[in-house]
């Protein structure tokens, strides 16, 4: 029995091939792999209602992505790019203060004036959320999410090569967004579109939601081998009381809550374990965790050696995550985040073995 892991445990060969650059041509026509249970099944995206059972609850991110990549330049004339992580003071009257990453060639000094293109501009005032913070607050000219909507691009993952489209802007999105906040999107509930979601309400699978802005950090990798050195980034995220009512009536009648997407793990447990007071997560899920909520967890596939890899091997056994997924590149699927899905159901923390 392994019951410590190590980086070296989440990895696996991916042909490049198999990346998914572009979305398929409708957002339920991508492939499914039922991997509740040992024996896989392959599937289609739209035998999911068929899957579940009358009673389930779904539980969907209802984050909205924003085009949070900016660009412009130093005064200087160097050209620099900045990818919003969070809005801080949204409104005129408290600065128009955001939390960004910056890529540029030579930072520069706090105080500095930056001009964007679109004709605001950025005035860095330090490293954020302190001296050694890992990102760094600007004070905007204008309102974040007017010039975002207006001169930024989609923030489209580090593995998608092409640059940002209008098929981006439409399908790098959900049809149930609602939130603004989010760098990358929550992309197993991509597949959902309102034929599903219709056949799905007439199985009497009902529907509850919660907000988890996922940042940038999401693509950050995992360097400690040691996977208990990683720090986690923070994340912030809301469970609405009408969801936790829904959740405890979903138990109460014998339904699984059905977790679409990692974030909406994430969320849930981190509620379940810190209490209404937590809004901020930086929950670190990997083997041996005790789920409180998910009984079901629908995902795309993800990047080896990631957080994400831990997350779904501890949910549903490691041993179990790790022949998925091999199945999964001998036939071909597609991964990442435009990529097909799989579900899940959880396992026993204790049966991991490698």
């Amino acid at each position: 029995m392994k019951t410590v892991f190590t980086l070296h445990d989440f990895d696996f060969t991916l042909p490049p091939e198999l990346i998914a650059q572009h979305p398929p041509a409708h957002r339920s026509s991508s492939r499914l792999l039922d991997a509740r249970q040992a024996v896989l099944a392959d599937r289609q995206f739209v035998d999911l209602p068929d899957l579940l059972q009358a009673g389930d609850l779904l539980v969907f991110n209802d984050t909205q992505v924003v085009k949070a990549r900016l660009f412009g330049q130093k005064a200087s004339g160097g050209r620099l790019e900045l990818l919003i992580e969070r809005v801080l003071s949204p409104d005129a009257s408290s600065g128009h203060d955001v939390a960004a990453h910056m890529k540029v060639s030579k930072k520069p000094a706090p105080g500095a004036v930056l001009l964007m293109d679109g004709g605001f501009t950025a005035t860095l005032m330090g490293r954020w959320p302190n001296a050694d913070g890992p990102l760094y607050q600007f004070k905007l000219s204008r309102d974040p999410f007017a010039v975002m909507a207006e001169h930024g691009h989609v923030p489209l993952p580090p593995y998608i090569t092409h640059e940002d489209s209008l098929e981006d802007e439409q399908r790098y999105q959900t049809v149930f967004a609602k939130h603004p906040g989010a760098v990358a999107a929550p992309t197993a509930a991509l597949h959902f579109d309102e034929a599903v979601l219709a056949r799905l309400a007439a199985r009497g699978i009902h529907r509850a939601s919660i907000t988890l802005h996922v940042g940038a950090g999401t693509f950050q990798p995992v360097k400690a081998e040691n996977i208990a050195d990683h720090v986690m980034h923070f994340e912030r995220f809301e469970v609405p009381p009408a969801s936790l009512e829904a959740i405890a009536q979903c138990q109460a009648r014998g339904g699984r809550v059905v977790a679409v997407g990692t974030t909406t793990v994430r969320a849930l447990e981190s509620h379940a374990k810190f209490g209404a007071a937590c809004n901020d997560t930086n929950i670190f899920i990997t083997p041996g965790f005790k789920f409180a909520v998910v009984d079901l967890l629908l995902t795309n596939f993800h990047l080896p050696k990631s957080t994400l890899m831990m997350l779904v091997s501890a949910f549903a056994g490691h041993a179990h995550i790790m022949a998925l997924y091999q199945h999964a590149i001998a036939q071909k699927y597609r991964f990442f985040s435009y990529g097909d899905a799989m579900l899940l159901a959880a396992r026993d923390a204790g049966s991991d073995t490698v």
